[in-house]
């Protein structure tokens, strides 16, 4: 059972920012189903570097104002070509994409041969609020905020 978070967030995803490897996180565009994300990446798609190829993947989502709502771990599975799960998936997150190329079918047809269609499922607990958001404490430095004069239109005459 996924958390709850996790469950309501991807309901709503259309985008997601997928890490690998503790590298940097990339946006995607996704479709949920099944409790899944599914993301197509390959030649003329999304480039996402070592997902392909990846095991375990760091899903970010976010809420509705787009601020980051949940970070949490996720098992990478690709989806082959041909089989029940393919027909499922591939037509339906062919439909989603925007500006595409052809029929939602020729789409697929080509996914099938140059691209992966895999899907991200929850695994494990969301990672504790502020971890995993890529936020990183600023740099010390030597500058510092100039103090602001006030300002004044007119000379002001002290009494």
């Amino acid at each position: 059972m996924t958390h709850p978070l996790v469950e309501e967030a991807a309901k709503k995803a259309a985008v997601a920012w997928v890490s690998v490897g503790g590298g940097p996180a990339y946006a995607v565009w996704c479709l949920p189903q099944d409790g899944r994300l599914h993301v197509v990446v390959g030649p003329g798609e999304q480039d996402l570097p070592g997902l392909a190829e990846a095991v375990e993947a760091t899903v970010t989502l976010r809420g509705d104002h787009g601020g980051a709502v949940v970070t949490y771990p996720a098992q990478v599975q690709r989806i082959e070509p041909g089989g029940e799960q393919w027909a499922a998936v591939a037509v339906t997150l062919a439909g989603k994409r925007l500006n595409s190329p052809g029929t939602a079918e020729l789409l697929a047809e080509r996914w099938a041969r140059e691209c992966a269609l895999l899907a991200l499922t929850p695994a494990g607990d969301p990672l504790p609020a502020g971890e995993g958001s890529g936020r990183a404490e600023p740099r010390p430095s030597p500058a510092t905020n100039a103090t602001r004069k006030p300002f004044r239109l007119h000379r002001v005459r002290r009494r």
